[in-house]
């Protein structure tokens, strides 16, 4: 399965976009990242997107976790050093196509900065709307699978 198109997502700047996860993060920032992280699952999942969620750190290195399993999908927490804004304009620098990186942030001096380097500008209403109808996909994807099961398993009843 080939991922061309890069997902990169100013983790902070989202939480803070999204009305229903900046009011959980107020509550308990660890499950407002956890639940956007799930949500954006869902491009990664329906869409042969990459994704990188990109968070401020605060040690010495950058970390990287993979929630799902797959290389594909990342959660970094940049080193102290750095800014999710530093990784991200980093990671659109160095890819093999700029064009191919569609940046999530409401930052304006970043999307004026990763627009300029050829990646393209995700509004964070934009993002809403693109894991809601990723989110559409999913389920009705299940919703395919469990009539097919239930077509085979009463095909094979007694």
């Amino acid at each position: 399965m080939a991922f061309e198109k890069h997902l990169l997502v100013d983790g902070a700047n989202l939480l803070h976009a999204w009305p229903e996860l900046r009011a959980l993060m107020k509550r308990d920032r660890s499950a407002a990242r956890s639940q956007l992280t799930q949500r954006l699952s869902a491009i990664h999942d329906t869409e042969q997107t990459r994704v990188t969620l990109v968070f401020d750190g605060r040690g010495d290195e950058l970390v990287v976790e993979r929630p799902s399993g797959h290389v594909t999908f990342s959660v970094l927490y940049t080193p102290s050093s750095l800014t999710a804004d530093d990784v991200i304009e980093q990671l659109v620098g160095r890819a093999a196509d700029a064009a191919l990186c569609h940046v999530a942030t409401g930052d304006q001096a970043e999307r004026q900065t990763i627009e300029a380097a050829g990646a393209v500008w995700v509004p964070p209403v934009d993002l809403v709307a693109w894991v809601g109808r990723a989110e559409m996909r999913l389920a009705s994807g299940v919703k395919d699978l469990n009539r097919s099961n239930a077509r085979k398993w009463k095909a094979s009843s007694p």
